[in-house]
């Protein structure tokens, strides 16, 4: 009898594409598994006509041939399906889905481990944090012993094969119709057996140690953001690669300023005199003392944006602003003839005629109209 085409048996159009072939081939398989139809006589030859189309069109060098020139194109090519295996077959199927759970990878290969990413909070005054700066650090960590090399074998001798899984790191387990692989449970994914540890590290092939590290922080850095140092982090196991050093950023309160993304705020006391007539203070900022001037009558509480006088912001951009809120502070201590001058004072204002009080007026009127809504309510 003559072979069905590979794409007819997958129902396929010929420009499917490798995910659609792999779908179809697990759809079939498990319409015609013969562990799922013990009593239709054509189901293990529907599958084995399945599995044969799969194996033919998921490889590129196969399909390649099977599209120029149809079955003859593949003698010597290794199509067919040959000695049949229902759990060989459905571990080629769902191998890399259940590999990646079990840890144990199709291919029988020895499993490697990337070594675990590290964590350090690094906290920085507002200073270093603006203009930034090289800190050391000293951290834990699992690094490779230099004994052993991270083998876990002591000098002079070397891991042995695993007995129980033959060195691939896993086993296969049949359950019902499906084969799984999981990891070894004796060498625990590695495939290899330490008869003889390294005394320094115990047979764990890392030790656990201190190291010192110089972290250089960007300008610009606030608290949440990160600093990857690669490769910093613990050593792998089985010769896989190290992980990777996160530095978290935490910046302290500072005594003057607070801190608004690029922005910086403080507030200066001016005195009383300085607000009604005018005049000058020095502001502190991050780069030294910026001369601010005061324009005459100025309220308490006004604000008064210095441009470039902030934080440059670690991914770029303009420089950030000063916001400078002035606070007019009321005398203390005040002798009796200041007390006399300041009660002459205020009765001159009083007695004139032109409202010296810019807010006094608002204020009144909304403190009557609450007692007057005061009133009707009740």
């Amino acid at each position: 009898m003559a072979k069905r085409d590979y794409y007819e048996v997958l129902g396929l159009a010929r420009n499917a594409t490798e995910a659609e072939v792999k779908r179809a081939y697990r759809r079939l398989a498990m319409k015609h598994h013969p562990d799922r139809n013990p009593d239709q006589d054509d189901a293990e030859p529907l599958f084995k006509e399945a599995k044969e189309a799969y194996e033919v069109l998921s490889d590129p060098r196969k399909r390649s041939a099977y599209d120029q020139f149809g079955h003859a194109g593949l003698s010597g090519a290794g199509a067919g399906p040959g000695g049949f295996s229902a759990g060989d077959a459905f571990s080629d199927i769902f191998g890399d889905v259940f590999g990646d759970i079990f840890g144990g990878g199709r291919r029988g290969r020895s499993r490697v481990f990337r070594g675990a990413d590290l964590r350090y909070e690094l906290e920085l005054d507002l200073e270093q944090a603006a203009f930034g700066e090289t800190v050391t650090v000293t951290i834990p960590v699992l690094s490779e012993c230099e004994t052993c090399h991270g083998s876990g074998a002591e000098p002079g001798s070397s891991p042995t094969t695993c007995d129980t899984c033959g060195g691939h790191g896993s086993v296969r387990i049949q359950q019902g119709f499906f084969s799984v692989q999981q990891t070894c449970p004796r060498c625990r994914g590695s495939g290899t057996m330490i008869d003889t540890p390294c005394g320094a590290c115990h047979g764990e092939g890392r030790i656990r140690e201190t190291r010192s590290l110089s972290v250089k922080v960007p300008p610009g850095v606030d608290t949440g953001d990160r600093i990857r140092l690669s490769g910093e982090g613990e050593a792998g196991r089985n010769g896989g690669p190290p992980g990777d050093l996160y530095v978290e950023i935490g910046v302290r309160p500072h005594q003057i300023f607070e801190r608004h993304g690029a922005d910086l705020s403080c507030e200066v006391p001016i005195s009383f005199a300085t607000a009604v007539l005018g005049g000058a203070v020095d502001v502190p900022a991050l780069a030294g003392q910026v001369n601010l001037k005061i324009p005459e009558e100025t309220q308490s509480g006004r604000v008064f944006r210095l441009r470039g006088k902030g934080i440059k912001p670690v991914r770029g951009g303009a420089d950030g602003d000063l916001l400078v809120r002035v606070v007019v502070e009321t005398p203390v201590k005040l002798s009796r003839k200041q007390k006399t001058l300041l009660k002459d004072f205020d009765e001159a204002v009083q007695s004139s005629s032109v409202s010296h009080s810019p807010r006094e007026r608002g204020w009144l009127d909304g403190v009557k109209q609450f007692f007057e809504r005061l009133g009707s309510s009740s």
